[in-house]
């Protein structure tokens, strides 16, 4: 049996690979001979702005922050009932369900309503007034009046 051929794909692969051996460790070498890198220089500092700095921050500016006053979460929407005679339009109704959804003048708040609420025929477009409780899932008109 003889002997494979080394054909040229094989010795520019093997070239290189001894070449990048040679670089790292050429490296390496550099390495060592700049000097030990301390674990002060590899520290990050984040100022008061949230900027990341490699000086330590002063200390003098430093605020206290009451760890009560931190909320976890999102917090829930306050549902108000002291809105009194609130006016808006019926952006969207729906005669077979008996609900529908009425825009507030004031707030730009998107109210849910029911026909039982309502004192009269009510379409889409209709100008209303009324007044606001919590409902079950948020805000809901009541006592809902025709304005002409």
């Amino acid at each position: 049996m003889g002997r494979s051929k080394e054909t040229y794909g094989k010795k520019e692969v093997k070239n290189k690979k001894i070449k990048k051996r040679k670089e790292k460790e050429k490296r390496k070498l550099e390495k060592k001979e700049s000097g030990k890198q301390s674990f002060d220089d590899m520290i990050a500092y984040v100022d008061e702005n949230g900027v990341i700095v490699d000086t330590p921050p002063d200390p003098t500016k430093r605020k206290e922050v009451d760890l009560e006053s931190i909320e976890i979460g999102v917090p829930k929407k306050e549902f108000r009932d002291d809105f009194k005679n609130n006016q808006g339009i019926v952006v969207k109704y729906d005669e077979m369900k008996g609900y529908g959804f009425i825009i507030d003048s004031q707030t730009k708040d998107s109210i849910f309503f029911h026909i039982n609420d309502c004192d009269f025929e009510i379409k889409q477009g209709d100008k209303v007034e009324f007044e606001t409780g919590s409902g079950k899932n948020g805000l809901r008109a009541k006592n809902v009046k025709s304005i002409k």
